[in-house]
């Protein structure tokens, strides 16, 4: 794994008109519940080493990715890009250092990676910004395995020997300063063409440097591969569950909150938030899922938190926490303790609520509701508390 010091950005190059795809477009196209662009952005995202990301798309499609709720939190730019690959990360090296302009650093690391290569693994972008870091450019390669043959016209022209050859993956690496000094030597809208970063390079005889590439790294091409990312990404998704606890006494005021639903004619819970202790609970246990703290953290019960919080905002900001550190929910089972007032007319509203704010399927929210056999403080109708066991489901 790469150390600190090889912290690298990254341009992600989508600006291809999928010719080979039969008309689709194959960054939008859903794998595993997901486009594959997003796949790719989270596999990125999920990097330790990476952290900036531009993404270059063709110019009809930068404002829906730029808009799209999926979209890492450390992408700042999505720019469109060129009718050649050249000119479309040269656009997203102008965006890069027009945004972060830290990003000037001339010993810096930029990744030059495929938009359909949603299987890239944190090991191996950490390894290529390494050697980056160390050598100056960088690629994986993968050995070739099949025999291959020189073809002239529909007949075998001759075999082709393999020593020595490779096949290059992409994410492609190199220091800013020398891809700075490619394209002054070699302008992007130049009449050369190059197919990658590394044939660039080579161009300029800047040494680039191999690293082992991941057999796994499928670049999606043709309709075929789809299903071979959707295979991959299928069998790699996590689940993680977690369990959340809250409990407020009644107090002044009305009406009550509960579940993200008002219930007229009881009154309110106490608290610095609007006290809705079946949403705070929720957030506790999707927060405990995710390994991102707890919501007192979150939202300290004083001057940082606004008085009266609805529960509905809590939980809509610890689901876009959730969903930038690449979760989202999946399940949820709720158990609402309190013998007053009675609930069971109004568990299917708060099922419904909660299924809209994590944008999933009510028949994934189960809602239940106890007296508390007359015991401890809800029993005696002094408070409601509320416990929760919440699914979540890895994104990347």
């Amino acid at each position: 794994m790469a150390s600190r010091s090889a912290a690298a950005d990254a341009i992600v190059v989508g600006a291809g008109r999928s010719t080979r795809m039969g008309g689709m477009d194959k960054l939008a196209a859903e794998v595993a519940g997901r486009p594959l662009l997003a796949w790719t952005l989270g596999a990125l995202a999920a990097a330790p080493v990476v952290e900036r990301i531009v993404v270059v798309a063709a110019p009809e499609r930068t404002a829906g990715i730029a808009r799209a709720d999926w979209l890492p939190a450390n992408v700042i730019d999505v720019v469109a890009g060129g009718d050649r690959r050249q000119e479309s990360v040269h656009a997203g090296f102008v965006a890069l250092i027009a945004r972060a302009p830290d990003a000037a650093d001339e010993a810096g690391v930029v990744l030059v990676h495929d938009a359909a290569r949603p299987l890239v693994g944190s090991d191996l972008i950490g390894a290529v910004a390494a050697a980056v870091a160390e050598h100056g450019a960088a690629i994986p390669v993968v050995p070739v395995a099949e025999t291959l043959k020189r073809l002239d016209g529909e007949l075998v022209g001759a075999t082709v020997e393999r020593a020595g050859l490779g096949a290059a993956q992409t994410p492609q690496g190199v220091r800013r300063d020398l891809l700075q000094e490619a394209y002054r030597r070699f302008p992007a809208d130049g009449p050369e063409t190059f197919t990658d970063e590394a044939a660039l390079l080579e161009a300029c005889s800047i040494p680039v440097h191999v690293v082992p590439g991941e057999p796994g790294n499928l670049k999606v091409t043709l309709p075929a591969d789809l299903d071979r990312a959707a295979l991959a990404l299928a069998g790699r998704r996590a689940t993680r569950t977690g369990i959340g606890h809250d409990s407020h006494r009644f107090g002044p005021g009305a009406p009550l909150r509960l579940g993200g639903v008002e219930l007229d004619g009881a009154p309110a819970l106490a608290g610095h938030s609007d006290g809705d202790v079946a949403l705070h609970a929720l957030a506790d246990a999707l927060l405990g899922a995710t390994g991102l703290g707890d919501l007192g953290r979150l939202f300290p019960a004083d001057e940082r938190t606004p008085r009266g919080v609805a529960g509905a905002v809590l939980v809509g900001e610890v689901v876009r926490r959730a969903a930038a550190a690449g979760w989202r929910p999946l399940t949820v089972d709720m158990t609402i303790v309190a013998a007053r007032p009675r609930l069971g007319a109004h568990l299917d509203r708060m099922r419904d609520a909660i299924a809209e704010l994590l944008d999933v399927p009510p028949d994934a929210i189960n809602v239940k509701a106890s007296s508390g056999n007359l015991d401890g403080p809800e029993g005696a109708g002094r408070s409601i508390s509320a416990l929760v066991m919440a699914t979540v489901e890895a994104t990347r």
